[in-house]
């Protein structure tokens, strides 16, 4: 059993009596089956989480949930963004097959209090949410992965909340989720929210984001020549929908992290982007096209929907902010094209400031996950 329900309210009370409502009574779970709860919140109820994750214990008889504020938050079909609102989804899964992690301590010692499984059945899934705030963020998210051999998925929160996200507690901590053991059965994806231009280029000169050469010539030429004429010649406009793009080693789909432009030196031909990289490294340019951007997404939904073969009961969605209306145009577009392609499953999720799939950051993507 999954629902989900969602709401807009002036005040955090109305908010999830709403919710609480939409839900309906919850029947009780099936022998050997556990309940838990997802929660986002938008930033004007995030001084608010402690309560509000009280009031639906209180209100669904569910006493574990997850979740943390976001920039904006999905439900169903619906998103929200500047409006006090939430979001939540309730679902069954196997008892003792998942495990609430509060701090970053107790998610790199989860190995060893979680008991012995069979290794051929599969990594462990970790929904994760990582204060965009925590200057060592990245690094952490790499030492989950190999500390925990799992599969990470999850966002970046950003809040003037410090104590906005919740497992189990409402907790400033940074970074929080839930392990998901591999009897509990999901489908997940990613879509690319830009476009390749020009080709992959080899990086024969650089220190530390500096991009000195490529492919043996100046990184500014390199740059303008895959860029056109055109933004070449004022390079000023194309910030902000231009941006360095570095391959996935081993990816057999394409797939590649994406990572701002953050300066240019015409005198030295140089292009600092918002990554640290090294001398041989993959580098390429791509833009931020809605358009491109609706083909993959639909591409995607398309492929997980055979993956699921009509099984998903509920999904988890994790999108960027740079997405949704300020990519797709409208509200709740990005949504909409979820439904039409998997139909009218519960969802809920949060628009974050960086997106982590398989343990790495990633910018201007929407990682979707589908319980089944």
């Amino acid at each position: 059993m999954f629902r989900s329900a969602h709401a807009e309210a002036s005040d955090w009370r109305e908010a999830v009596a709403d919710c609480i409502a939409a839900l309906g009574p919850l029947p009780n779970p099936d022998d050997g089956m556990a309940r838990l709860g997802f929660v986002y919140v938008t930033e004007l109820l995030a001084a608010r989480m402690g309560v509000i994750v009280e009031a639906l214990r209180d209100g669904t008889g569910v006493g574990d949930w997850a979740g943390a504020a976001g920039l904006g938050v999905a439900g169903d079909e619906a998103d929200y963004f500047d409006e006090a609102a939430l979001a939540i989804m309730v679902g069954d899964v196997p008892a003792g097959s998942y495990r609430l992690l509060s701090s970053p301590d107790a998610i790199l010692r989860v190995n060893s209090v979680r008991p012995v499984r069979d290794t051929l059945s599969g990594p462990p899934l970790l929904v994760l949410h990582a204060d965009a705030a925590k200057s060592d963020i990245a690094e952490l998210i790499e030492n989950v992965s190999a500390a925990t051999e799992g599969y990470l998925i999850g966002g970046l929160t950003t809040s003037q909340s410090p104590r906005h996200q919740v497992a189990g507690v409402v907790t400033d901590s940074g970074l929080s989720g839930v392990l998901f053991e591999p009897e509990v059965s999901v489908a997940i994806s990613l879509s690319q929210g830009c476009a390749p231009i020009g080709g992959t280029h080899t990086i024969t000169r650089a220190v530390n984001n500096y991009l000195f050469e490529l492919d043996g010539r100046p990184a500014l030429d390199v740059l303008k020549e895959d860029v056109g004429d055109i933004l070449a010649r004022d390079l000023r406009r194309a910030a902000g929908f231009i941006h360095a793009a570095l391959p996935v080693a081993g990816s057999d789909t394409g797939d590649y992290v994406v990572r701002n432009l953050v300066g240019v030196d015409p005198g030295e031909g140089i292009v600092a982007i918002a990554e640290t990289v090294a001398v041989g490294d993959r580098i390429m340019f791509v833009s931020r096209d809605s358009n491109a951007a609706a083909r993959d997404f639909r591409a995607m939904l398309e492929r997980l929907a055979k993956r699921a073969n009509g099984a998903a009961q509920g999904a988890l969605f994790i999108s960027c902010i740079a997405r949704g209306p300020n990519m797709f145009g409208a509200r709740g577009a990005e949504l909409k094209m979820i439904r039409d392609v998997l139909g009218d499953i519960p969802l809920v999720g949060m628009y974050a400031n960086g997106e982590i799939s398989n343990s790495r950051l990633y910018g201007y993507t929407g990682v979707l996950t589908l319980f089944t």
